[in-house]
């Protein structure tokens, strides 16, 4: 690989970027390709798209010829604001997804190591921690703890660093609430609406278990492309 490549390519990796390394299988020049470039004036493109959403390499056939598809995408987390029962069935299930788990709640009665075993931790007021939390476009967030001093400040930072899911417990009468307070504190309605409220894909849910699989669910859905229903019907 050209040096000058190479670097790029550590850049985007050390930066929680994601990049697609293409190499022609008979030869030829490799070129490195990220979510943000033209996909649509690729002769890749499609496919490219595709492994972006899947983080699978692989070999693939394009009007140029085969081409290895080397998929280089930042290890994925979910930041669980509020150590609730909820939370306690959500993140041993998001490890096994293959979700890097955190939880962040100031109150000290809640987060503690014999409620969350060898859980990531922050006794903290996020707002205090923002540095910690680290969100970004690879980063789910999901607000739980129905306190909205401790879920507004997270809910923003997530939608202002583009993380791909933010989702947020509460009924549609608490979420219009949150909606007036997040336009006071400076976000537009279209980041708002980024928002899943009532958090969870609609399985009828009821304990704290079945709503931890329904936002699991929604988060992997979230993070692999794949819209709601509803939203797929709204698109068409």
């Amino acid at each position: 690989m050209d040096a000058g490549l190479l670097a790029l390519l550590n850049a985007e990796r050390r930066g929680r970027r994601a990049a697609i390394l293409v190499t022609p299988t008979a030869g030829g020049a490799q070129r490195l390709v990220r979510p943000g470039d033209d996909l649509a004036a690729d002769p890749l493109g499609e496919e490219l798209a595709r492994r972006f959403r899947s983080g699978h390499s692989g070999l693939v056939a394009g009007p140029e010829g085969e081409a290895f598809l080397t998929v280089h995408l930042p290890a994925p987390r979910l930041v669980v604001v509020g150590a609730v029962h909820i939370s306690q069935a959500l993140v041993p299930m998001a490890a096994i997804a293959g979700l890097d788990a955190l939880v962040v709640d100031p109150r000290t009665a809640f987060a503690t190591p014999e409620r969350f075993p060898g859980v990531r931790l922050l006794a903290e007021w996020p707002q205090d921690v923002m540095d910690e939390l680290a969100f970004d476009p690879w980063t789910g967030v999901a607000a739980l703890t129905h306190d909205p001093k401790i879920d507004d400040p997270a809910l923003a930072a997530a939608l202002r660093a583009g993380a791909f899911y933010v989702g947020a417990l509460g009924s549609r009468k608490t979420h219009a609430k949150r909606v007036e307070r997040l336009l006071a504190a400076g976000l537009d309605q279209a980041a708002i609406a980024r928002i899943r409220a009532p958090i969870g894909l609609p399985i009828g849910a009821a304990s704290p278990a079945e709503i931890a699989v329904a936002v699991l669910a929604e988060v992997i859905a979230a993070l692999r492309g794949a819209a709601r229903p509803a939203e797929k019907a709204a698109a068409a």
